[in-house]
């Protein structure tokens, strides 16, 4: 007899263990494989994660596998180690990691495969009585054509005469599955000859260990990619290809296709459950070699990796900010040892930690510090926006951005206006007793968009009749706040109202091939300006984009965070990138009310090793990561009293940790969240910090401290890229 260790897919503390069941003498079962099993008085699924031939249970009280739910395993053997992995390091349960494996609509059955029918005839030598003309031409027709879609002869011929002869077993009908395509521009092959310092980065990157790709924007690092994934298919491998947001996932895609063919699957979540379903399967079964995806493409199940790219590595979007809580990079560490291939992490702007990491020697560097074009780095002209309210000036751009777009305009070229505000305005307020519009799920301002005129919130999507009267005191006399994309727009087309002007945001893009429709319509557009947030900072190419303005330099600079330097730093140098990426050398319009802040020094002269220096030394100095490490606990429940009173049982329990870790402990102290209530849910955090000898001893203690059968949800988070 054989015994299966199941995990049930039910995201519950109580449930986050393995349950061992019979597995029937007539039933193969495999592991990895989903089943139904009885659970209590009810059937639910699992997943089998181990096999044995003998239990230390009583064997008269263990229950027998139902049934397997697929027909195979769909969690492979890598995965399965990775879960475990991923258990043991970030205190995630296990069921919600295995559900990162698949496609939702899978597991819920919302999905299968897309079965097409058809007809053939199942022999040419039928006699039919003479009235039946129909069946004739049907007849006729299927010997000419040999096969034809069932709903297309229905529809030409009649569904009557096309069923009798079913019925009568003159012609056969038979099911053939469909794959969903993605659809992508076609693209004409473009394999350039690479400049000898893309050859050397192609000729470095050749043993199986993890590489940072340090090359500015434009220095071709793409063709780098591609060259590298090409050597890996060619010895017989598979690839997997990381961007950071879904915006630049069509012109990755059709590169890719162009190159590979359709050797080349995407993941991402912007594809329809048929498409992601239909791709995830191309995977698994070996059909695609080339993976392409946004953050969860990291858990595809594509076997025999040879080479794992991470473009733009930097991006905190690879950070999972919600349950359950993963970083890529660790991810992608991980599949890079179980296959023993190569990690590549490529940026202009590497993080912090990753540079530091390569000058330790834990990375190998690979520089490519000159532009493929041979042209010089935009140039950044920073405008001090105190100085323009001092000579008059009170509007949005300023005088040297608009005599730049003004300049584009005439020269029928681009420009992309970056500004990481979405939406018309941040808030909306009064002006006579302070009252400002707030959601009643969560505890954040709402957001005013114009077009729709609503009032929105930005983190659970409720929607609210904009203010024309104060609620609290009765006045008219309402305040936009902060400006956002909606309103850059609405001000340029007053200047500029015979030109182009595209908006790319969360809300211009929630709908399907959005993202590929606008970036078409703006490549199209001479003149053109394109106005968005953090998605078109990075990543893309277009020639003749050579003005780029920054409208709200400062906006990241001043959050309380400690990558928040970083961050703009990052931030700057990509946006800058975007400009002069063709013949024209490109130029640069920043806008700020702190123009002697050294972020912007550097980033001015793209000194990103000056910059990194002083970063570096600031966070050793004041002890942060990558020096130290942060953990931070957060409690949410809808009852602030029991998340409250369960926040300190458990801090109590974290400093008897700190008592025994003294020499460690850097910081420990317990609060509300700054956003205190999300969703209807109230919000407390432990805060710690510590260093990084005994890091993972401390980790494992208060994770052992924590109380499992606190009712409140808890989540773990080591070095939070969000404080809030």
């Amino acid at each position: 007899m054989k015994f299966a260790n199941v995990i049930i897919d039910q995201d519950a503390k109580a449930l986050d263990r393995e349950f061992v069941y019979k597995i029937p003498d007539d039933l193969d079962v495999t592991l990895g494989e989903r089943v139904l099993v009885p659970f209590g008085a009810r059937v639910l699924e699992g997943f089998v994660v181990d096999i044995t031939d003998e239990t230390d249970y009583d064997i008269s009280k263990v229950k027998p596998i139902i049934r397997t739910v697929d027909g195979f395993a769909v969690i492979k053997k890598e995965m399965l180690a990775l879960m475990h992995y991923m258990a043991d390091n970030l205190h995630l349960k296990l069921a919600s990691i295995l559900r990162l494996f698949l496609p939702s609509e899978m597991r819920t059955g919302k999905v299968k495969e897309l079965k097409v029918r058809f007809v053939r005839l199942k022999n040419e030598d039928i006699t039919l009585p003479k009235n039946a003309r129909k069946q004739a031409e049907i007849i006729e027709f299927l010997k000419e054509k040999k096969v034809e879609k069932f709903s297309e002869i229905s529809s030409n011929f009649g569904y009557a005469p096309l069923s009798a002869l079913v019925k009568k077993g003159d012609v056969e009908v038979f099911f053939e599955e469909k794959k969903r395509a993605v659809d992508y521009d076609k693209i004409a092959l473009k394999k350039r000859e690479l400049t000898p310092l893309q050859q050397r980065a192609v000729d470095t990157i050749c043993e199986n260990k993890t590489y940072l790709l340090h090359g500015v924007t434009g220095s071709g690092k793409t063709e780098v990619y591609m060259n590298l994934i090409e050597r890996a298919l060619n010895n017989g491998k598979t690839a997997l290809m990381l961007v950071p947001e879904i915006s630049l996932t069509p012109q990755v895609l059709a590169n890719f296709k162009a190159r590979f063919g359709e050797e080349v699957a995407l993941i991402h979540s912007g594809l329809s459950a048929g498409e992601r379903f239909d791709e995830w399967r191309r995977i698994f079964f070996g059909e695609a070699r080339v993976v392409v995806g946004a953050r969860s493409a990291i858990f595809s199940p594509i076997e025999n990796l040879g080479i794992i790219i991470i473009d733009e590595e930097h991006e905190q979007s690879y950070i999972s900010e919600s349950n359950p809580r993963y970083d890529t990079h660790e991810i992608a560490e991980f599949r890079k040892k179980y296959n023993d291939c190569i990690l590549v992490l490529g940026s202009a702007t590497p993080s912090i930690d990753s540079y530091l990491k390569a000058l330790e020697g834990e990375y190998q560097l690979v520089e490519m510090p000159v532009r493929v074009n041979g042209m010089e780095m935009p140039k950044i002209v920073i405008v001090d926006m105190l100085n323009e309210l001092r000579h008059g000036n009170s509007e949005i751009f300023s005088i040297p951005l608009m005599a730049e777009l003004g300049n584009v305009v005439e020269k029928k070229k681009q420009a992309m206006i970056f500004i990481n505000r979405r939406g018309f305005s941040s808030f909306q307020r009064c002006r006579e007793c302070g009252y400002v519009a707030k959601c009643k799920d969560c505890d954040v301002s709402l957001v005013y968009h114009r077009y729709e005129n609503k009032l929105k919130c930005h983190y659970c999507g409720k929607r609210y009749r904009a203010l024309d009267i104060c609620p609290s005191c009765g006045s008219h006399n309402i305040k936009q706040g902060a400006i956002g994309t909606e309103r850059v727009v609405e001000e340029l087309k007053k200047y500029f109202p015979d030109v182009p002007i595209f908006r790319m945001d969360n809300d211009t893009t929630s709908t399907k091939g959005a993202h590929r429709s606008i970036l078409s319509q703006f490549r199209e557009a001479k003149p053109g300006i394109l106005v968005g947030t953090q998605m078109i900072a990075k990543g893309h190419d277009f020639e003749d984009v050579i003005l780029v303005g920054i409208i709200d330099a400062d906006q990241s600079l001043y959050q309380a965070d400690y990558r928040s330097i970083e961050r703009t730093f990052q931030l700057i140098t990509q946006v800058s990138g975007r400009a002069g990426r063709s013949k024209e050398q490109g130029k640069v319009i920043l806008q700020t009310y702190s123009p002697r802040h050294y972020v912007y020094r550097y980033a001015q002269n793209y000194d990103f090793k000056g910059f990194f220096k002083k970063e570096a030394n600031l966070r050793k100095v004041t002890n942060f990561p990558p020096y130290t490490k942060v953990l931070r606990i957060l409690f949410s429940h809808e009852d602030e009293n029991i998340v409250a009173k369960e926040i300190k049982v458990c801090y109590n329990k974290v400093q008897e940790v700190k008592e025994k870790f003294k020499d460690d402990f850097i910081y420990l102290d317990v609060m509300k969240s700054p956003l205190n209530r999300i969703k209807t849910k109230y919000r407390y955090q432990i805060l710690t910090r510590f260093k990084l000898g005994k890091a993972k001893e401390i980790e494992d203690e208060i994770y052992k401290c924590i109380d499992e059968k606190a009712k409140s949800s808890i989540f773990f988070e080591i070095n939070p890229q969000n404080l809030s």
